[in-house]
């Protein structure tokens, strides 16, 4: 039972960065929809559990350092190419972004240069990257636990000092502007996004579990967890709307409205998060292509970091509206691949054990 929460905690601790943290993806992609963002949520549980539950289930069966082995098994030559390469590009594109929200914290919290926050968690994570893979996803996971609780506190609070009504919030939410046409659509845009975002990862990790078992269970509850925090979330910022959509980071504007000490706090907690995601990136994407703890491997991340900082001053809620979304479109084809894989790899296990 440790190992599988253990492993539950770092599959959301992959996940959640500086988009959801802060509540900016969660305003985008379901706030924005009203009430029906609340349904966009439930699907987006129910198929965050499924498809965190096959990744990881699927490098504990390769037992795979790197997702090429298992991304080119189970979609083929010409398509693993496709996906192969839409999962390089959301690996450094989703860093760039972790980067810039280092940087936007610092800046809305404590008003410093978001040149400071960026050039922070640069640091921070080319020391990380250059640990052993399970010592990277035991500092992951040790950071989600702080998160979860505070969202449940977020949460309740925001709804226990609600002073309008729902039909008012679904006004005021639903004037909110989203980079997708209905909240079906988002749903599976915000899945496929993540699930492109934490697939390499996860494989990782699931190679690093030589029990499938537990490897599947881990990756079950990480994304029902997950799919819970969001709709935690999404319940947030809906009750608040009408201030806290104002803002680069709604989670953290709320927080800190009701208390300066626990939005210090928060704003810690969220930029654990953030370098959480981002340690999870690029070590991912420096894994791809040269093996860990190598010299080869070490100076791919010194430079990938280097491009990724100075990439990162686009600014944060831009970078989250423009790559989010297209990764979620390009996630698709990740998608079809796992859904194929869940039907395709369990009859392997057999053919083994008969072998």
């Amino acid at each position: 039972m440790k190992k599988v929460l253990q492993m539950a905690s770092a599959f959301i601790g992959i996940i959640v960065g500086a988009g959801f943290a802060s509540g900016q993806e969660v305003l985008q992609y379901f706030t924005s929809f009203g009430i029906m963002g609340t349904f966009a949520g439930i699907v987006a549980t129910a198929l965050f559990a499924y498809l965190g539950m096959t990744l990881t289930r699927l490098g504990s069966r390769l037992q795979t350092n790197s997702h090429k082995e298992a991304i080119y098994q189970i979609s083929g030559r010409y398509m693993g190419i496709v996906v192969d390469y839409i999962i390089i590009f959301t690996l450094f594109g989703v860093g760039v972004v972790m980067v810039a929200g280092a940087g936007s914290i610092l800046d809305q919290q404590l008003g410093l240069s978001p040149v400071i926050g960026a050039a922070l968690m640069t640091i921070l994570v080319f020391f990380t990257a250059m640990l052993q893979v399970d010592r990277v996803v035991a500092v992951i996971g040790s950071i989600t636990p702080f998160l979860i609780i505070s969202v449940i506190i977020i949460s309740l609070f925001s709804v226990i000092s609600m002073e309008s009504s729902f039909s008012e919030l679904d006004a005021i939410a639903s004037d909110q502007p989203s980079a997708l046409p209905n909240w079906f659509i988002s749903a599976i845009n915000y899945v496929s996004f993540n699930i492109a975002l934490g697939a390499s990862m996860s494989i990782v990790m699931g190679g690093a579990e030589k029990n499938e078992r537990i490897a599947s269970l881990g990756g079950l509850a990480g994304g029902f967890g997950l799919g819970i925090l969001i709709l935690l979330s999404h319940l947030a910022i809906f009750s608040q709307v009408g201030t806290a959509a104002q803002f680069d980071m709604p989670l953290l504007h709320i927080v800190s409205n009701y208390s300066p000490i626990l939005g210090v706090i928060y704003s810690l907690i969220l930029f654990g998060m953030i370098f959480n995601t981002a340690v999870s990136m690029f070590f991912a994407f420096g894994a791809r292509f040269a093996v860990t703890g190598t010299q080869k491997f070490k100076t791919l991340i010194i430079l990938t970091l280097i491009a990724a900082f100075a990439a990162s001053f686009a600014g944060f809620t831009d970078l989250v509206a423009f790559f989010y979304p297209l990764i979620g479109y390009l996630g698709i084809f990740l998608i079809g691949a796992l859904i194929y894989s869940s039907f395709k790899v369990p009859g392997k296990r057999k053919d083994r054990r008969a072998s």
